[in-house]
């Protein structure tokens, strides 16, 4: 039997592509930060307000994406959003005052949200079991390779007059080269006309919209038919999971931390950050090769336990390093709280802004300047966005003897790749893979986008409380909190999370149905105990 062209390809484009550009719309805004604040002379609130745009937009599309998903096809909605995406990205690269770049943020926050959405429903239903955790795997991949992109891009584009301008644009690249990739692919699932269309897929997911095909209202996530409130709760507690663990501000400090035990000096920050990125990018790679052996459930307790373990090392280094931390916007005479801008790994900006107004207690004090912006390194799947102010560091503490000064920053070094690494294998990856499966085809743009508002919030929640915990309880607790917390997310996986590798999505289905309750799924189901039957056609994927 012969494997007509280029379906699965294309497929795989559709989603790497779609990860890239989201990369790079996350990351890009750090780059042009700097020129921006010169030539429309920004306030910190007015770049809080911009880079906080893009949540915004973001948001917006994880509350009413979901219908627009289920409504107008999957297809329909990737296209569109890459229209939205370059009416964004002209409005920025054009933009001539704050209010025309807010605009063009927002509208790329909405567009990438949208398509991060519309992407893994759409591949994880036009391939078969076997390719469907290694292709919607792929849309992390691209995240990462985006961030990366955009970093060569800004440090390209740096002194270029303008150059903010060229940063933007590029973003539609990958988005116009996504929409010719979808030209060759049918709408989705329900394009069945053609019989054709379905030989190349060797075992997809595509079928018939059958005469009997339950109809589901929004309500229904909530309630106990067909499992679906048990659904909702492998959903929603592997989003919340996902960013309670700290991951936006473990990534979006990654460089200020490293300062902060000691790693001095630009270049030093940035090759911490790079090498982040680097390790996102092989730990994506890896899980790609393992989601469809391993399996999903496996790789989530192995991610969420490697975690555990980093983080709180982390925070068990910071005991040792004394440290004072604060972010500088909070110097300047019109900024406020921190307002919230959940963002990822920092990459310092190699020209140091002109300091901004500062304030000072008293005579003797030293005065907090602005420092450097940092750019943001997103995992993935996961839905996170752009850079916070970095952290001040205070030198009054004496400094440990050097050996053991250094012992400690290649601990805290290790710590910092261990938890890159198990996030990006672990919940970065196969998160969006389970929410793309497990619901029934008639609901799942809505279900997944339900869960797609909580990943968007607790992101901005855990990035809003970051400092006030500092704060509180010191940055070592902290650290140590998010690595209690992933010890509970890895009860949770343990108790709900069933295995789904191997299974067509309509098997998956059948097998929410026939538990009534989440509690005891994991560790009592495996795809190897159970047999299943097949379903035909007309029963929904």
């Amino acid at each position: 039997m012969g494997h007509p062209p280029p379906r699965l390809p294309l497929c795989a484009s559709v989603s790497l592509l779609g990860g890239l550009t989201f990369g790079y719309e996350l990351a890009v805004i750090s780059g042009a930060l700097l020129p921006l604040q010169l030539d429309f002379e920004l306030s910190c609130l007015e770049q809080e307000f911009l880079v906080g745009s893009l949540l915004l937009g973001a948001l917006l599309a994880s509350l009413a994406g979901g219908f627009l998903i289920d409504r107008y096809g999957r297809k329909q909605a990737i296209l569109g959003s890459n229209l939205v995406l370059l009416a964004g990205s002209l409005s920025l690269g054009l933009a001539g005052s704050l209010a025309w770049l807010v605009l063009g943020r927002s509208a790329a926050g909405f567009a990438i949200s949208l398509s991060s959405m519309a992407c893994c429903i759409y591949v994880s239903e036009l391939v078969g079991p076997r390719q469907r955790g290694v292709l919607v795997s792929l849309y992390e991949a691209g995240i990462t390779v985006g961030i990366l992109l955009s970093y060569a891009l800004n440090y390209a584009l740096a002194s270029a007059p303008r150059g903010w301008r060229h940063m933007f644009g590029w973003a539609a690249a990958p988005a116009v080269l996504q929409s010719l990739s979808l030209l060759f692919l049918p709408a989705g699932a329900d394009e069945t006309a053609a019989p054709k269309d379905l030989i190349p897929l060797q075992g997809g997911e595509a079928t018939k919209l059958g005469l009997g095909r339950p109809r589901y209202s929004f309500l229904d996530l909530f309630r106990a038919r067909d499992n679906m409130r048990g659904r909702t709760t492998v959903g929603l507690g592997l989003v919340l999971f996902q960013q309670l663990t700290g991951q936006p501000n473990v990534l979006c400090y990654a460089s200020t931390i490293f300062h902060s035990v000691g790693f001095q000096g630009g270049a030093s920050a940035m090759l911490a950050s790079v090498g982040l990125g680097a390790v996102k990018v092989v730990a994506t790679l890896i899980a790609m090769g393992l989601v469809d052996r391993a399996g999903r459930r496996a790789l989530l307790l192995a991610g969420c336990a490697l975690m555990a373990l980093s983080v709180s090392g982390i925070g068990l280094v910071s005991f040792a390093v004394p440290m004072d931390s604060g972010p500088s916007c909070l110097a300047t005479p019109n900024a406020t709280k921190l307002s919230g801008l959940p963002g990822d790994s920092g990459l310092p900006i190699s020209v140091s802004p002109p300091p901004l107004p500062t304030t000072s207690k008293s005579q003797g004090e030293p005065v907090l300047s602005t420092s450097k912006k940092t750019k943001p390194s997103p995992g993935a799947g996961e839905p996170t966005a752009p850079p916070l102010p970095a952290l001040g560091t205070a030198s009054s503490a004496p400094p440990s003897p050097a050996p053991e000064r250094a012992l400690l920053h290649w601990t805290a070094l290790v710590c910092m790749m261990l938890f890159v690494s198990a996030f990006s294998f672990g919940f970065g990856p196969v998160t969006w893979l389970v929410l793309s499966e497990i619901y029934p085809v008639e609901i799942r743009g809505r279900a997944f986008a339900f869960c797609n508002s909580f990943n968007w919030a607790a992101n901005l929640f855990i990035s809003l409380s970051f400092l006030d915990l500092i704060g509180t309880i010191g940055l070592s607790w902290t650290f140590l909190l998010y690595g209690l917390t992933a010890v509970l997310g890895l009860g949770f996986i343990y108790l709900f999370v069933p295995e789904t590798k191997g299974q067509s999505l309509a098997e998956i289905d059948q097998q929410f149905q026939r538990r009534r309750f989440a509690l005891g799924f994991g560790h009592r189901q495996s795809t190897s105990g159970v047999q299943y039957s097949r379903i035909k056609v007309s029963a929904a994927s």
